[in-house]
């Protein structure tokens, strides 16, 4: 699902310390004890800062990354393992606790899932058979998509992008079982592998369907040559970050003209959105080559297909074969993880992605109070504060421009902690039966509720991420910051324990300045105050915005990650934009510290010093070689290690501190230095 939602993951810093009364404890510096002094901070500031720590925490099997994020979540696991059994409970009082329940029995009860083998999809393979023609085809796609399936391409209902007042339907390319086009033509070693092995994964969870050993190798090969043609059609990552290139609107009377074969006015009947007029389509020459696949590939073969997508989908809530086969390829030949994650910490996972506010209630009550929502909120207006001197102060922008970045600025708006609105998840279906139909229950649910979306005023206090999320994002079609509850987690200190250098380099630089810089980077600046589509720079700014930010691109360009895999330096430029200018406005706020100002060292480094490794400590952790790998091609965030080293190499407040000089690995001539805002 395309969202214009920039997404982090960091660790920032309070809530532990607002719940406990204990007095104040010794514990290891927050910062020094994970450093290795045998690394120059000018040749490698990420293992400078980190690398102690690396050394003495490997990687868990059941893990493709482990870091301060995993520590953050292993406590978050626990106080949501303890809601659920105390939901269980008090399940007799009915209410969120009976839902809850009613869930986590469902899915914890693996003796009736075993039982039930692929029993619970039996009704959708039999529809599978009666399919006759592309009518019914896409009648049954269209019902899938209501259920949280979505075969052949991708929909979703988010605001107009260019009025973000109204709630619009969009289409976009979808339909692949690998992470995205990419995997199906690059030719390097590790890509080719994990095609190969696609092929196999699928003729494996065929035979698992009832296929024999032939069939199931001829299904997955004709498989393969249709998603090969799906993801031909499809748009590279960097292409998807242009907001006017994926935004194509049409009438649905027009769509034929893409794809004579459908009725799409029938389809958004079965959809549910049959009084919708119009659609945003993301990317036109898909669904052309979804009108040629649907005319020229066999009936026949796009029933196996389904049969393919719906196992894909229901893998980990149906019987253990499965999963254990969806894990072999998805998680161990793709991310490297060596073993399957406990089955409870597994459910909670999707326990959060369904009914995520409804745990959240529960979870701020007991962990997060409004002192601590009270000094992030006030952290975000210092941010904001910095950033508004920063633009004053630019040497390139007009004041045309400026004035209307300033209103931008002055405008957005912050969500900190949790909602002051919740969803309320009464109507959603759950019972004490199969797992898979439950999350059909639950995505229906969800689909309902967006669909309800269309004809109303837009709600802008909504909230897309529950507050026990450790993540935070910047959603431009509302203007607006949301920083959940679970990104304000330290694990391990309470916040008394946390001095302001390291405070500002976690929560100020690492989550509030990059979501603020969101606003202002490549693809977030091409929205209003208001949070719409439109252009509202002078050309000669744009123009000399772009300049700049093409020093961006080079630089990461040039980072070598794994095997010759090199950091897409075009489709991570909005994250790296946006961390660079999360230092510089952490830093700005941060010499405004008493702390800052009075220059004492703690533990054997300056104010200054701490800063740096504050931020630093935010990226803390490493990651499998095959994790890496699959983020170069499918994430828009850089790796951590990159995500530290990389912006570093562009602020001379670090080169002052840390006395960078020619030589230093990480030095960049000041001609070189990405200089935006």
């Amino acid at each position: 699902m395309k969202l214009y939602v920039l997404l982090m993951a960091v660790s920032t810093g309070c809530f532990l310390a607002c719940q406990n009364s204990d007095t104040k404890t010794t514990r290891p510096d927050v910062v020094a004890a994970n450093m290795d002094t045998t690394v120059q901070p000018g040749n490698d500031f990420f293992l400078y800062a980190n690398g102690g720590w690396i050394k003495q925490n490997p990687i868990p099997d059941e893990e493709s990354r482990w870091g301060i994020g995993n520590m953050v979540n292993e406590e978050i696991y626990k106080r949501v393992l303890t809601i659920n059994e105390k939901a269980v409970a008090d399940s007799a009082a009915g209410g969120a606790s009976r839902k809850l329940a009613d869930f986590w029995l469902s899915a914890m009860d693996t003796v009736a899932i075993e039982q039930a083998g692929i029993t619970p999809l039996q009704p959708e393979l039999d529809k599978i058979n009666a399919i006759t023609d592309i009518p019914s085809l896409m009648q049954l796609i269209a019902r899938w998509q209501t259920q949280g399936i979505s075969p052949a391409f991708s929909q979703f209902i988010f605001q107009d992008s260019k009025n973000s007042e109204q709630m619009a339907l969009y289409l976009y390319q979808g339909g692949l079982g690998l992470p995205n086009r990419d995997y199906y033509f690059n030719t390097d070693e590790r890509t080719t592998m994990i095609r190969n092995e696609y092929v196999k994964h699928v003729a494996k969870m065929l035979r698992l369907l009832g296929d024999d050993t032939t069939t199931a190798a001829g299904n997955a090969a004709m498989i393969m040559k249709l998603e090969t043609r799906l993801a031909k059609a499809s748009r590279k990552l960097e292409a998807l970050r242009d907001p006017y290139a994926n935004y194509n609107k049409f009438a649905v009377t027009d769509i034929k003209k893409l794809t004579p074969a459908v009725d799409w006015k029938t389809w958004a009947t079965n959809y549910g959105a049959g009084a919708v007029d119009s659609v945003i389509i993301g990317q036109p020459e898909f669904f052309k080559e979804l009108q040629a696949a649907l005319t020229t590939i066999p009936l026949a073969d796009w029933k196996v297909y389904l049969r393919w997508n719906l196992v894909n989908n229901s893998a980990e809530f149906i019987s253990k074969p499965f999963a254990d086969q969806d894990f072999e390829f998805y998680s161990k030949t793709i991310r490297g993880v060596k073993k399957q994650r406990p089955r409870w910490k597994r459910v909670l996972d999707t326990q959060k992605g369904i009914m995520g506010e409804l745990v959240g209630q529960l979870f701020v009550k007991e962990y997060f109070n409004e002192t601590a929502r009270k000094r992030y909120e006030d952290m975000v207006e210092a941010i904001r504060t910095a950033l508004k001197d920063r633009i004053n102060k630019l040497d390139w922008m007009s004041d045309s421009t400026r004035q209307k970045a300033l209103h931008k600025l002055a405008t957005m708006k912050k969500k900190v902690g949790y909602p002051d609105k919740w969803k309320d998840f009464s109507a959603m279906q759950i019972v004490r039966g199969p797992y898979v139909i439950n999350m059909q229950h639950a995505n229906a649910w969800w689909h309902q509720y967006n669909i309800n979306k269309l004809g109303k005023p837009v709600d802008r206090t909504e909230w897309d991420m529950p507050p026990q999320e450790y993540n935070a994002y910047y959603n431009p079609s509302n203007n607006e910051i949301v920083l959940p509850a679970g990104i304000f987690t330290v694990p391990g200190y309470r916040d008394e324990e946390l001095d302001d250098a390291v405070v500002y380099g976690y929560a100020a630089a690492s989550t509030i300045g990059h979501e603020i810089t969101h606003g202002f980077d490549d693809e977030g600046r091409q929205f209003d105050a208001n949070g719409n589509l439109v252009s509202w720079w002078t050309k000669e700014d744009e123009h000399k915005f772009m300049k700049k930010a093409q020093v961006m691109v080079e630089q990461f360009n040039g980072y070598v990650v794994v095997d010759t895999l090199r950091i897409n330096g075009k489709a991570t430029l909005g994250e790296n934009i946006a961390d660079l200018g999360g230092i510089l406005l952490g830093w700005d706020a941060f010499q405004k510290t008493d702390q800052y100002k009075k220059a004492e060292k703690l533990a054997g480094y300056t104010p200054a010093q701490r800063y740096f490794l504050g931020y630093a400590l935010g990226w803390l952790g490493h990651t499998r070689k095959e994790s890496l790998a699959n983020q170069l091609l499918t994430d828009v965030h850089s790796p951590a290690q990159y995500r530290v080293n990389g912006p570093m190499a562009d602020v001379d407040a670090f080169y002052e501190t840390f006395n960078i000089k020619p030589g230093d690995k990480l030095y960049r001539p000041d001609s070189l230095r990405v200089r935006i805002w």
